[in-house]
Order: C-alpha cells, then structure tokens, then sequence
C-alpha cells in the first residue's frame, strides 16, 4: 500500500484540538525540554516589505517520533488591507523515523491555540495562585484564548481588555461574556488596566514598547506573547531589567523576544536570564519565590509547541476518520 498524506483545514483543526488538551501536552512538553529529553527545536526568519515569515521545526517522540516544520506568514496589515488574518501558513508533519509525509493541515488555528496553552503554563508557575485580575492588551485572536486558557489555571474573576481599536475591545467583551462567568470592562488605556492587574499579556503586532514600568505593580506576572520577530516591541526594556525574566527558549527570544530589545539598550544581559520555562516545570528551578515578584516571561512560541499539538490534531483525525488522504507521492 502506499504511503498516503492527510490533509486538514482549518475547521477541521478547530473540530480537533481541545484548549485543555494542549495545554496538558504543552505543560509535558516544557517539562520533557527542562529534563533534556527533547532536541533542541530550530527557526529560520526571513523579512519582506509588508511582514515576515518563519520556519519552526522540531522533533518529538510521543505516540511515535514526530517531526514538525511550521511555516507561518505574519503580515500585520492584513486585516486592513486585504480582510486576511495577520497570521497564515501551513505545518507539515512527518514521521521522525523513515521521513514518510503524515499530514499536511492549515496552522493558524494550532498557533493560537498553542501560543495560548504555554502562557496558561507559564501562569500555573510563574503568577501568584490567587491572582484574581487579569488584562489582556490587545483583543484580536490571541487575546481572545488568552483570557480562556488563564481561566482555566487561575481563578481569575475580573479582565479588563485594551486594544487600539475600542471597537475590537468591545466585541472580544461581548463573545466571552456570552459564555464566562467573569466580569470584563473595556479600559480607557493600558496604564489603567495593568496597574490593578495580577496578571498581563500582551498579545499585539506593536513596534514601540507601551508598557511602562511605572504602570507595574509589584507581584504582576506578564505574558509577553507579541514579540516574536526583530521588529516587534511591547515592554520597555526597564520592565524586562527590573523583573524575573523567564524564557520559553532563551537563544530564541536573543535574537527574536523582547529579551533582545534589553540586551540591545544594556539593561540586561543573556547571563541575567533567571531561566527557561522548561527548567521551573521540570522542578530544576523554583518559579515564584515570594508574592512581591514581578515576573515576566518572554513567550516566542517554541517549535515542540507545535509538534505536540500537532500530533494531537493527526491522531484524533485518524480516529475519527476526518480530513482528506492523497497520494501526494505516488
């Protein structure tokens, strides 16, 4: 019989992957990374003049050993100009063991979904347990999944959101509020949402920073989730310097994270990194070490992200008998 490739869209990964599921199977696989039970993931970005587009790979061995290779096309004008979303591509999975083409399925769907599981990791050890009050700044895709996945590892009860465009704000209010049992008011400003919250992220396509440091309270924990290329930009670098930095991948976010905008002003140096995500989930490291922290993690989305969620996608659509298989070989 020959080898045949499934193929997945969009809807049929929203059909197939489970917000808790992956945040399950990333939190394993941030602890797989911190034990040095995985190879290291690799990126490959490349510049054009309206955005970007970078490669993601990595392997991982779970059911069976998985390689991943995610290629995603940022483009943040989209929305405007063409009515496209700001983030498109495609994730190739492949059998680590003879190179046999798997699947091939839509990404956009996968990189919400994972990019919102690891920043409910990083918040399971890295915000206080009793953090009650969250904002989200920036209300697009990401920022909608951020307020679910937090909901679920934090008792989380009042969100203020904040966008550039108030009407987005008011839309993301009106969709969660339907079916969450929380509290949510659209903020006049960042200032004003972030200096009464537990917990932050920002999830934009900013190129100036907008957090300040005098808008940070003692004991917040912040998901720097939009810096994910040389060009983006969201905290002051004093933030970064001021705070305990944790990484998702800490060569990565050198060259990509906001990790690079601190190095770049000598506020901060690669040593003064305090640790990988990896390494607090693994048990190598402590996360918090007392209510006062500020903690930040700077997140620019791990390749094993990908594989993980990926390879939940693939083995539940050949369960179910969902997707389309081609020859793409024969």
């Amino acid at each position: 019989m020959k080898p045949e490739t499934l193929i997945l869209t969009r809807q049929q990964v929203v059909s197939l992957l489970d917000l808790k599921e992956c945040t399950d199977a990333v939190e394993e696989v941030f602890r797989m990374y911190g034990r040095g039970e995985t190879e290291s993931p690799g990126i490959l970005g490349i510049h054009v003049e309206q955005g970007s587009f970078h490669i993601k790979a990595g392997t991982l061995r779970l059911k069976r050993n998985y390689f991943v290779a995610k290629v995603n096309a940022n483009f943040p004008d989209n929305k405007r100009l063409f009515e496209l979303p700001t983030i498109q591509g495609a994730i190739v999975l492949c059998d680590a063991d003879n190179g046999q083409l798997l699947a091939l399925m839509d990404s956009i769907e996968i990189t919400i979904v994972r990019t919102g599981a690891a920043t409910a990791v990083a918040a399971k050890y890295l915000a206080r347990p009793d953090s009650q009050t969250l904002s989200i700044i920036g209300c697009g895709s990401q920022g909608r999944i951020s307020v679910r996945a937090l909901c679920n590892v934090l008792p989380i009860k009042q969100v203020f959101v904040y966008d550039i465009n108030q009407s987005i704000a008011q839309k993301l209010v009106e969709e969660l509020s339907e079916d969450m049992p929380i509290l949510m008011t659209v903020a006049g400003s960042v200032s004003e949402c972030v200096r009464v919250s537990d917990v932050c992220v920002t999830c934009t396509t900013s190129k100036q920073p907008f957090l300040k440091l005098e808008d940070v309270p003692p004991g917040i924990f912040i998901a720097a989730v939009g810096a994910d290329n040389e060009d983006k930009h969201e905290l002051q670098p004093a933030i970064v310097a001021a705070g305990k930095l944790v990484t998702d991948l800490t060569e990565q976010c050198c060259s990509i994270g906001e990790l690079q905008h601190a190095i770049r002003e000598n506020v901060l140096q690669r040593g003064s990194v305090y640790s990988e995500l990896g390494e607090v989930v693994s048990g190598k490291k402590v996360g918090r070490l007392s209510p006062e922290e500020i903690i930040i993690f700077d997140s620019t989305g791990m390749a094993l992200q990908d594989v993980a969620a990926a390879a939940i996608v693939y083995e539940k659509a050949l369960d179910s008998g969902i997707g389309m298989k081609l020859g793409l070989s024969n």
